[in-house]
């Protein structure tokens, strides 16, 4: 979802999303398939990163930053890269040869829609 702040970079992952919607539906019938991983909060070291300058700026702890931020994730926790490897390796697989143009949003439940 578009975030306060990043608006170039909001807009340039919506479109480059829709362009290559299209992309892979022009390229399915030669057995391409494109589709696309969207993460919400994965335990990286960019989010440790991000953690410490949050602490930093606000004058709280990492630990007060990280568990502030994991409490805005509906499931209490932060996705691991175990976990986006597994959905990348899936989508990759013979097994979802029939999902194309699609975005798979993993994200612990953060985004509020339906669809």
């Amino acid at each position: 979802m578009p975030l306060t702040g990043l608006d170039l970079s909001s807009g340039a992952r919506a479109g480059l999303t829709a362009f290559l919607a299209g992309v892979a539906r022009s390229v399915a019938a030669s057995n391409v398939t494109i589709n696309f991983l969207l993460p919400g909060t994965f335990e990286t070291e960019r989010l440790q990163s991000n953690m410490a300058g949050v602490a930093k700026n606000r004058g709280i702890s990492i630990e007060q930053a990280r568990n502030e931020r994991m409490a805005s994730v509906p499931a209490k926790r932060f996705g691991t890269p175990d976990e986006f490897g597994a959905a990348c390796a899936f989508l990759c697989s013979a097994q979802a040869g029939y999902i194309t143009g699609q975005n798979l949003l993993i994200d612990g439940g953060v985004f509020p829609g339906a669809i």
